[in-house]
């Protein structure tokens, strides 16, 4: 029985590091995947702020014409350019 006993062991321990083999690689492969998948995050996540700084600027540039387009001087240049209309004390010249 002494050498069945010592078979049964041999053949479980060589199961046994066969099976924490296995889970080693399998567990390997994932590492792998999720820090594949880290990089691909960190990549969108600077093209988002690029973006985010892009449409900032866009907002900032949005609200300086707002206030443009509220002040005096945007009526007076309308005036002018669509309208034709001048102050009374201006003068005029126009090309031939």
């Amino acid at each position: 029985m002494s050498r069945y006993r010592r078979k049964n062991s041999r053949a479980g321990r060589v199961s046994i590091a066969c099976i924490v083999i296995l889970l080693l690689i399998v567990m390997s492969v994932q590492i792998i995947e999720l820090y594949h998948k880290d990089q691909d995050y960190i990549a969108r996540e600077a093209e988002l702020t690029e973006e985010l700084e892009k449409e900032e600027a866009s907002k900032e540039q949005l609200s300086e014409y707002e206030e443009y387009i509220g002040s005096r001087e945007y009526v007076e240049d309308t005036a002018k350019s669509r309208l034709g209309l001048v102050y009374d004390n201006e003068i005029i010249f126009k090309e031939k």
